[in-house]
């Protein structure tokens, strides 16, 4: 069965920059069917804000248009899960707080970031999911 998961924005701002990478693989089987990536609004507006960043621009080969067919074509893949209850695990920055919420809500088993001490050191521990790198995930495949 194909995992459940949570893609971070900077896997997709590091698809969006990079040609290549693990950033851009984990996107690609997003888009193939082999993950299940899951979506929520807080995600949806943090990408959308990341996007149109002019700095963000200025280091992806892609065209305004072509970035905007790179992320549509990601969110269509998403499956769209409506967070409900908020858990609050307290993180040390509270913004990321809603991939986790995200996460528990949709039933994923791994949260893919690329900075993944930011999620560490929660004072609500969930042992059922896991805090990857995208080479980590990759290698589990």
């Amino acid at each position: 069965m194909n995992p459940t998961i949570v893609v971070d924005t900077s896997i997709v701002v590091s698809a969006l920059i990079g040609k290549r990478g693990p950033s851009r693989e984990v996107i690609r089987k997003c888009l193939t069917g082999e993950y299940n990536p899951l979506m929520s609004n807080p995600l949806f507006q943090e990408i959308e804000d990341v996007i149109a960043r002019e700095k963000i621009k200025a280091l992806t080969p892609l065209t305004t248009k072509e970035i905007r067919a790179f992320v549509n074509a990601f969110y269509s893949t998403s499956k769209w899960v409506p967070i409900y209850f908020l858990w609050r695990p307290n993180l040390l920055d509270e913004g990321d707080n809603f991939l986790i919420e995200l996460a528990i809500a949709g039933n994923a088993s791994v949260i893919v970031m690329n900075n993944i001490k930011d999620l560490h050191g929660a004072q609500l521990v969930f042992n059922e999911l896991q805090i990857m790198k995208p080479e980590q995930i990759l290698r589990e495949d």
